[in-house]
């Protein structure tokens, strides 16, 4: 993707792109970005299941049934069925979407550490300054106001101080 805006060919291959990145980067070059990601990925865990069993636990009343009086339907008579299980089969879908736009940040230094400095246009100066770890890129985004830029499908965001040549 980051070869699309200044329509490079850098890399061609999975295979060569490998043996260029270890050429150019060492080792290391294969780890760019991953605590952030790691950071991310844990936080969104235990914020997902954490809010979802507290809501479970705490807000979901286990009484509440779909006939009155909880005697269940003409069919069974005797079974219940209760609205609790239909919300607390949904509860962690929903919290992972709420959570998701809260760790979003994580997944965006991430990606940005991943292509800083690379060689390509998109990751070098005037489109991206050069970072030296990704706390350096959370502050500058930060102080930008573009830490959630690209999360929404629906809206978007103009930064001031972004600047891209257009041809």
């Amino acid at each position: 993707m980051v070869q699309f805006v200044g329509r490079e060919a850098k890399y061609s291959g999975v295979l060569s792109s490998i043996g260029k990145i270890f050429k150019e980067e060492g080792l290391l070059g294969f780890f760019v970005g991953l605590i952030p990601h790691l950071l991310g990925d844990v936080v969104f865990l235990w914020g997902c299941n954490l809010l979802a069993h507290f809501i479970n636990a705490y807000l979901v009343d286990d009484s509440v049934s779909d006939t009155p009086g909880g005697l269940g339907n003409d069919q069974n008579p005797g079974s219940q069925f209760s609205q609790a299980l239909a919300i607390r089969s949904y509860t962690k879908f929903a919290m992972g979407i709420a959570v998701s736009m809260l760790t979003y940040p994580f997944l965006l230094v991430g990606d940005l550490m991943a292509v800083n400095n690379c060689g390509l246009q998109a990751g070098l100066p005037p489109y991206s300054p050069v970072f030296k770890s990704w706390i350096h890129c959370w502050k500058y985004l930060s102080v930008q106001g573009q830490l959630f830029r690209g999360s929404s499908l629906l809206f978007r965001r103009v930064s001031s101080g972004s600047c891209f040549a257009l041809e």
